[in-house]
């Protein structure tokens, strides 16, 4: 996913707040008809479209904004409230990064590997962080199946056998990274693979479909997207050898 359009998004929630400006009736001479009070500069419907494009923003700019939203939010008051901080944090991130921190490269979950976001975004943006993880940890395994044409097997099991230095045998067909050309670094690339992708579904997955858990702690969470997306790119980039 390419990164956010600053400037564009600015826009968008300037529009947004323009149009949810309370402002007083236009009470011209000689219409006979006198009405007090305010109303939205622009139509709900407008408003309402508007919104739904400001949400997207907010999700992006803000990721907890969802976790605090008020059932009711009369006129888009709260929302027009979000959308505010949403502008300054765009306005000031590079200033912010610069003076509160080491400016060290964010890490953002939208950029990942679909197959590890896609399925557990909805859970992310609602700040049920650990849900998500297990979400990429399913479509991982999910896609790995599909493209080794195999439903007989899943995760470890799966993994263990599709990055196996052994030939392939009937149904059963090997992922490869590279060419076999009988380099140490052939068989280390894929005994690595191997491992990485034993380690996440017997340290992450199986304890965490067994553990309760709330929503889970949001930097570790992150952290193991990213091992999950890691995993999607070798099984999306990888070749498929069968007899």
């Amino acid at each position: 996913m390419a990164k956010l359009d600053t400037a564009w998004a600015i826009d968008e929630i300037d529009g947004f707040i323009r149009a949810t400006d309370q402002v007083a009736y236009d009470n011209r001479p000689g219409s006979g008809v006198v009405v007090f009070g305010t109303h939205m500069r622009s139509s709900e419907t407008d408003a309402s479209q508007r919104a739904h494009v400001v949400e997207q923003i907010l999700d992006r700019v803000l990721p907890r904004w969802r976790k605090e939203r008020p059932v009711k939010d009369e006129e888009f008051a709260w929302l027009r409230d979000q959308a505010a901080r949403a502008k300054a944090a765009l306005h000031r991130e590079a200033e912010l990064a610069e003076k509160l921190g080491d400016n060290a490269p964010d890490m953002d979950a939208a950029n990942l590997h679909p197959w590890a976001w896609e399925n557990g975004k909805s859970y992310w943006s609602n700040g049920f962080y650990h849900q998500a993880v297990m979400q990429a940890a399913l479509r991982v395994n999910s896609e790995a199946q599909v493209k080794l044409a195999r439903v007989d097997v899943s995760e470890t099991d799966l993994f263990n056998q599709a990055f196996s230095l052994d030939p392939p045998k009937a149904g059963m067909p090997r992922f490869r990274l590279m060419k076999d050309d009988g380099s140490k670094t052939y068989q280390s690339l894929h005994r690595g693979a191997r491992s990485f992708a034993e380690g996440l579904y017997a340290a992450i997955r199986n304890p965490g479909m067994h553990v309760p858990q709330d929503g889970g702690e949001e930097q570790l969470a992150l952290e193991q997207l990213a091992a999950f997306s890691l995993l999607a790119r070798w099984i999306h980039q990888a070749d498929v050898e069968s007899v």
